[in-house]
């Protein structure tokens, strides 16, 4: 029966996650309203009501009801159910020869039967409530497909056309879809009227044999106990076939995905089997509406349960990196992803009673954009926050530069980033200016760069600067924790106060205090060998001067005193 089927750093004390409590309430009311306003916008992809159908033209009222195509295929059911098929035939587009009392009981009984005997009607929640219809089908204007019968292989589809005018429709049974049917007989008993006894066949509730409700709970029962074996059958061959179903996270994914798959296969088992055993039309249609219900509350709980396995594997995995931060949020967008799908169960569900819930959804849509335009900096900031998690250009204990600002990276909060700068001061950076910002990591450098310019005195004769050039090689050639390739000394050239060496390489160290140590071994061992080969380092202009008129005095002091 396919109109039945539903729709388808380890922290020192707990980081704190926004500034304030103000804070967190905007982006919850926020994303709670916006995902509203994104239910309504979406209403259009539902089946449903089109664009052009959003506005309802004012039309006349139908006594029986029939101004809409849900409405024609509701109150003929009602009629049928009532037994008053006199009335049901006018839920009908009959010619001048269907319109005796004789023709129009028979031509209603012949289309229960037919409907009894596997056919089917859509949902009413899916069946048009507007007097123009549905005008996304690709039919006609005036046409809406309801539903279907099968009889000898042959599939005939049942259609309600608009027999009124404008301002006053009336939707049937289309004419042709009633000749169709017309001639048909339906001789053989149902199979489920083949197997109760003649009291529960003849003992009518609500329309409909007895026997038939009896039976439907009985396919309830097992509809259930089929999908439950079913699935735990499913799951033990997995764990058993697949050595991946025991880890633990494959496993809860498994697990996950049990109770929802149970619901929505119970709902098409017993689709099937009310349809193939020849439940009433009457009760499955009444049904109809549960059905849907269920499909509905099966995909919330599978997007629920979803939710919590994914944010589940994302807290263990940021409490592993000890990363409270993304820990918080994850926590916080599980939270605000569960309220979405409630709103959204809700609208569904009510929208499948024929409640029109897209005005209400459209205010609370506008409030949301309200809310975000007075919100915009806090919005901001916790979509930077997420950003910096998710594109991690930095972690907590980094050392980074981001604008004129140089830190360790000390807390990344929903709202900002807090450096401890060198001067043991504490900056604070809002997330959002910090997911703008060229932000340069110290920390994670695979090598680092060994640069210096070395100027020697002028005094220095050409020999002992080969030698200088030689031995500065050889000191870093001998030096484990310096990088082969890269490695250059060169005289550059003859400066203002001396000969200019350039020395480069590249170190390889874990961090920034490492490399230090290997600094500061590398130039001790150079200045070691400049002063090994006779020569020295160019000393200031100033002090060089004070030294040659020392050495002048020096000299003229013994011809002063002679």
């Amino acid at each position: 029966m396919r109109a039945i089927s539903p729709p388808i750093q380890k922290p020192r004390r707990m980081h704190r996650v926004l500034s304030s409590s103000k804070n967190q309430l905007h982006i919850a009311v926020f994303f709670f309203l916006l995902f509203l306003s994104t239910i309504a916008n979406a209403q259009s992809l539902l089946p449903g009501e089109s664009e052009e159908q959003k506005v309802a033209p004012t039309v006349a009222e139908d006594s029986l009801g029939r101004q809409t195509p849900r409405g024609a295929v509701s109150g003929f059911f009602k009629a049928v159910a009532d037994q008053k098929y006199s009335r049901a035939s006018q839920y009908m587009e009959l010619s001048r020869g269907q319109r005796s009392e004789r023709q129009r009981t028979k031509l209603v009984k012949s289309l229960q039967s037919l409907l009894d005997h596997g056919g089917d009607i859509m949902p009413y929640s899916w069946i048009s409530n507007t007097a123009t219809g549905r005008l996304d089908d690709e039919l006609d204007p005036d046409a809406d497909l309801v539903g279907s019968v099968t009889y000898n292989g042959k599939l005939i589809n049942l259609f309600v056309t608009n027999t009124g005018k404008d301002d006053a429709p009336v939707w049937r049974f289309s004419a042709g879809t009633i000749n169709e049917i017309a001639g048909i007989r339906t001789a053989d008993p149902l199979l489920v009227d083949r197997i109760l006894p003649e009291a529960l066949r003849e003992r009518l509730v609500g329309g409909v044999p007895l026997g038939h409700w009896l039976a439907v709970i009985i396919l309830i029962i097992v509809a259930y106990l089929f999908s439950w074996a079913l699935v735990a059958l499913i799951c033990f061959l997995l764990h058993a076939l697949w050595s991946r179903a025991r880890v633990e996270h494959v496993d809860a994914a498994i697990k996950a995905l049990n109770l929802p798959v149970r619901l929505y296969l119970s709902v098409w088992v017993f689709a099937f089997l009310s349809q193939q055993a020849g439940i009433s039309i009457i009760i499955r249609q009444r049904l109809s509406t549960l059905t849907v219900i269920i499909g509905i509350l099966a995909i919330l709980i599978l997007f629920w349960r979803g939710t919590d396995y994914f944010g589940d594997l994302g807290k263990q995995r940021f409490t592993r990196l000890n990363r409270a931060s993304a820990v918080s949020i994850t926590l916080f967008l599980r939270r605000t992803i569960k309220g979405a799908i409630i709103v959204f169960g809700v609208i569904a569900i009510l929208g499948t009673f024929g409640v029109d819930v897209r005005t209400g959804i459209a205010a609370l849509g506008i409030g949301g954009l309200a809310l975000a335009l007075g919100a915009q900096k806090t919005i901001e900031n916790f979509v930077g926050s997420v950003t910096l998690i998710a594109d991690q250009p930095l972690r907590v204990g980094d050392l980074c530069k981001v604008g004129e600002h140089s830190g360790t990276v000390e807390q990344i909060g929903m709202r900002s980033t807090k450096l401890r700068t060198g001067e043991r001061t504490v900056v604070t950076i809002p997330n959002g200016d910090l997911a703008a910002t060229r932000i340069e990591n110290l920390q994670h450098r695979d090598r680092f760069h060994f640069h210096h310019i070395f100027q020697l005195r002028t005094e220095t004769t050409p020999a002992q600067l080969r030698t200088v050039l030689r031995e500065l090689r050889a000191t870093l050639d001998t030096n484990k924790m310096v990088f082969s390739e890269g490695k250059k000394v060169r005289f550059t050239g003859i400066g203002q106060g001396g000969y200019k060496v350039e020395v480069t390489a590249y170190v390889s160290a874990p961090n920034f205090d490492t490399f230090q140590e290997v600094q500061e071994g590398l130039l001790l061992s150079m200045m070691d060998v400049i002063v090994k080969s006779g020569t020295f380092l160019v000393l200031s202009s100033q002090t060089v001067y004070l030294q040659n008129v020392r050495n002048s005095a020096a000299d003229e002091s013994p011809k002063s005193e002679s």
